[in-house]
């Protein structure tokens, strides 16, 4: 009698399939990963191509204000995660270490406390041929210190009634003052600050103050329009960037910066004029935000 063939059972194969369809998965689902990762790793090399020109023209304005021995102030306002830090770092990057300084002030001291206010700002001030760029600025009296009840009703009132003044003596005293604010949406903060939340390279970014920066978002809103109302002038105008879109927010800083400065320019093929869209002069951001506000009830930016 002969032996019955041996046939596998039909879920021994269906569990072969189901197998081999899992690895098939797997590799797929890995593969485009890798090729989602190798397209993010190009478009951001294409950026950083893209802001190199930029970057030598910030070399060839930091030269001639060596020569002429001429100061420079750039402040770095805006709402926490809007993009300043990464911004300053590209302005930097290729700038000549010797005649350049970023500064970004903690917390006054005791002593700080009982000084005129402007004094610790202007210990960090240049010296000819210097450019200093300021992390936040003596504005923290204009935006965060109020929000958040680390100065006085009064204290406000002052810094107000004064920095327009301060600022006016700076210039025609031949510093050239450039002040720019970071402008992001709601909903992009609530995303950067999600990130760092779950980025290990990001988490030392988070702190209290970023924590209540969504619940307090009309707050700093209201500020910021008082801060623009008091503080732009013909003479120290803020100059507003869309920061969304990081890429074009570090590009169209960089050519408001350039533009400040009468150096004759290294590259005459490059474009110089900001995007209309990314940066917004203070006195039109003023218009849109009471616009905002007759539409709404309530300032939207």
């Amino acid at each position: 009698m002969s032996k019955k063939q041996h046939t596998p059972p039909i879920e021994t194969e269906d569990k072969l399939t189901l197998a081999g369809d899992a690895d098939v998965a797997e590799i797929d689902a890995e593969s485009k990963k890798n090729k989602k990762l190798k397209n993010k790793a190009y478009r951001k090399f294409k950026q950083e191509e893209e802001l190199k020109p930029f970057q030598a023209e910030l070399i060839k304005m930091q030269q001639y204000l060596e020569q002429t021995k001429r100061r420079m102030i750039i402040l770095f306002e805006g709402r926490d995660a809007a993009g300043k830090g990464g911004t300053i770092r590209r302005v930097t990057r290729y700038m000549n270490e010797k005649h350049y300084r970023v500064v970004a002030l903690g917390k006054p001291t005791e002593r700080e406390k009982t000084e005129w206010f402007f004094q610790k700002y202007v210990r960090q001030f240049p010296q000819g041929g210097e450019v200093v760029l300021f992390d936040r600025s003596w504005y923290n009296r204009a935006m965060v210190e109020p929000v958040f009840g680390f100065c006085t009703d009064e204290e406000y009132k002052n810094f107000n009634r004064g920095v327009s003044g301060f600022e006016k003596d700076l210039i025609r005293q031949g510093t050239i003052l450039v002040k720019l604010y970071f402008s992001v949406t709601q909903e992009e903060q609530a995303r950067r600050f999600e990130r760092r939340k779950t980025d290990p390279l990001r988490q030392w970014k988070l702190s209290e103050v970023d924590v209540q920066a969504q619940e307090r978002w009309d707050d700093f809103t209201n500020v910021k329009y008082q801060m623009l109302k008091n503080t732009h002038t013909t003479h120290a105008p803020w100059k507003i960037i869309r920061s969304n879109d990081k890429h074009l927010a570090r590009l169209n800083a960089m050519k408001v910066i350039i533009n400040s400065v009468p150096y004759e320019r290294d590259n005459q093929d490059l474009d110089f004029v900001p995007n209309p869209d990314i940066v917004i002069s203070g006195s039109r951001e003023l218009e849109m935000m009471e616009a905002q506000r007759l539409r709404s009830g309530k300032f939207k930016a």
